[in-house]
């Protein structure tokens, strides 16, 4: 058997196990907040009701344009698109 051939059958067990894992914790309702009901959103604390007042009473101020987190963006953006021709272009 070549490696071609062994690590497509690893990438296969692997995204059994992962889907079979992720079954599991749905089934079992792990990591699901029970005193609230906002359905799929109920999972930790992206739907705590109280999150508000907390991002309120922290009042983060940054001196930071707002632009330059644009530029950084899509400077990333720009790099990973360059960094991923030149992985493909390699294959």
């Amino acid at each position: 058997m070549d490696k071609k051939k062994i690590f497509k059958w690893m990438t296969a067990g692997l995204a059994v196990i992962v889907l079979c894992l992720a079954g599991y914790i749905v089934w079992q309702r792990l990591g699901l907040n029970p005193d609230y009901d906002f359905g799929a959103g109920a999972y930790f604390y992206a739907d705590d009701p109280a999150i508000q007042d907390l991002t309120e009473k922290a009042n983060l101020k940054t001196s930071v344009p707002k632009w330059i987190y644009y530029v950084l963006f899509f400077a990333w953006g720009a790099l990973m698109w360059f960094l991923w021709k030149w992985v493909d272009k390699r294959k």
